[in-house]
């Protein structure tokens, strides 16, 4: 078995995002992932760790914790379940079809497929992988930041991270690996949609918050309840979390600056941590004294994602500005 199922991902400099925000913007392409986002980061620690006895996994997710832990699976010859919900698009249970998974699609959002996925875990003696709330996911999620820093080398640091925020697994690896690299002076910048906003509604009241309903279109940031660790982080005076809110369609027109100008199709979930420098978040951070001027080098986590092709580009277009 391989030490570990992730890439080291290319960090590429982006010159069309430095010209719009005045200073460097640095892309950690975790969409060149083998399941096409960050997750199998997470998942194959996690798996590695716990699956070496199983007689398989079950994964609640929208689409890319599944395609991970799917993904992990097949390399380590165990049987995967995959809980979607039925907001998942087809070409992500396609996908997950032919990495070998069983998919069951149960209930609207996310918690409702995360049940019945517990319920397996009980019944059919599988193990569960959770999509973002392990401190094993979050251990294998450090490892983004510790390849920045070995690329970037001793004496370079960015200036902010910037972060899509779902159930919170990449915010709460994002914040663990500044802790372990001597970055923990380094601003995280929490990008959201607003109606997938749990970790912005928890920032706000100052306890967890579980949200009604999932009303954004990033159905991959669609948790309604942040996880507690992620919540801990954002009160943690040793870090500084800025957590900040996009539009669908500020996210949707990120997604397509990003592909016109890198050649790159990302989902709208990522669209969000994108649209920070698109949509101007960056500028105003600046103006209102949140975030220095000159500000050294953006990171920017290109957390990738599998729910989108151009059709579905296309008609997130089409509901988006009708």
């Amino acid at each position: 078995m391989p030490e570990h199922f992730h890439l080291n991902t290319p960090l590429l400099e982006s010159v069309g995002m430095s010209k719009r925000v005045g200073t460097a913007v640095y892309l950690k392409m975790e969409s060149s992932q083998p399941s096409g986002s960050f997750k199998i980061r997470g998942i194959g620690n996690l798996c590695q760790q716990v699956g070496r006895q199983s007689k398989g996994v079950v994964c609640s997710s929208g689409g890319n914790a599944g395609l991970a832990a799917a993904f992990v699976a097949r390399k380590m010859g165990l049987p995967a379940t995959i809980v979607v919900p039925s907001s998942s698009p087809q070409l992500v249970v396609q996908k997950l079809q032919d990495e070998g998974a069983t998919v069951k699609i149960v209930g609207k959002v996310w918690d409702d497929a995360n049940a019945e996925a517990l319920r397996l875990t009980e019944t059919e003696g599988l193990t569960y992988v959770p999509p973002f709330d392990h401190p094993l996911l979050w251990q294998g999620h450090a490892s983004v930041i510790t390849e920045v820093a070995a690329c970037m080398g001793t004496g370079l640091r960015p200036g902010a991270v910037l972060v899509s925020v779902g159930g919170g697994g990449l915010l709460c690896g994002v914040a663990q690996g500044l802790k372990e690299v001597g970055w923990a002076d380094v601003p995280i910048i929490a990008m959201e949609t607003v109606g997938a906003d749990c970790f912005n509604a928890a920032v706000k009241a100052g306890r967890l918050v579980t949200l009604d309903d999932i009303t954004s279109e990033a159905k991959c940031l669609g948790a309604k309840t942040v996880c507690r660790k992620a919540f801990e982080y954002s009160q943690d005076n040793d870090l500084t979390i800025i957590s900040e809110l996009v539009t669908d369609q500020q996210a949707l027109h990120a997604v397509q600056t990003f592909l016109d100008e890198e050649r790159v199709l990302v989902e709208l979930a990522c669209g969000a941590a994108l649209a920070a420098i698109y949509s101007g978040v960056i500028r105003r951070l600046q103006d209102e004294g949140r975030l220095p001027v000159p500000l050294r080098p953006l990171l920017v986590i290109v957390c990738g994602g599998s729910s989108i092709n151009i059709e579905q580009l296309n008609k997130l277009t089409r509901k988006l500005h009708t």
